[in-house]
């Protein structure tokens, strides 16, 4: 379950979706829109992508990840539009049948989706903002 939403993530339907009567873990990342970024206050972030292009990249994430680990269901949602303090901005969940499988393959996807996928963020504050690179 791979999705580029405009509207507010359903963080216990994403969760739901991928538990398996094989898997033994579920671990989930949840990133929210912090309230500072290098000591300066964010009003709200802004999402953009290219969707078409980020959903084939995500897929190939999630492939690449379910051949390095005994992935059992994987969900990838992110979010775009204008996001405020406190939001959620991606999920990914992903079951396994045993903890250690779970833990790295959710790292591995949040990690190079954020390095690959063409979804970009613009911080905005009180006193300008920036687009800042897609990168962990």
């Amino acid at each position: 379950m791979i999705k580029i939403e405009d509207k507010t993530l359903d963080t216990s339907a994403i969760i739901h979706s991928v538990e398996d009567k094989a898997a033994g873990a579920i671990d989930v990342f949840i990133g929210t829109v912090r309230e500072q970024t290098q000591g300066k206050t964010v009003l709200r972030l802004e999402f953009e992508a290219y969707a078409t292009m980020a959903i084939a990249e995500m897929e190939k994430i999630a492939q690449q990840a379910k051949a390095q680990w005994p992935v059992k269901k994987m969900a990838i949602h992110h979010r775009i539009g204008t996001l405020e303090v406190g939001e959620v901005a991606v999920i990914i969940a992903v079951s396994t049948p045993h903890r250690a499988a779970s833990f790295a393959a959710c790292r591995y996807v949040i990690d190079t989706l954020k390095q690959t996928v063409p979804i970009w963020k613009k911080e905005v504050f009180g006193d300008g903002e920036v687009w800042v690179a897609a990168h962990p």
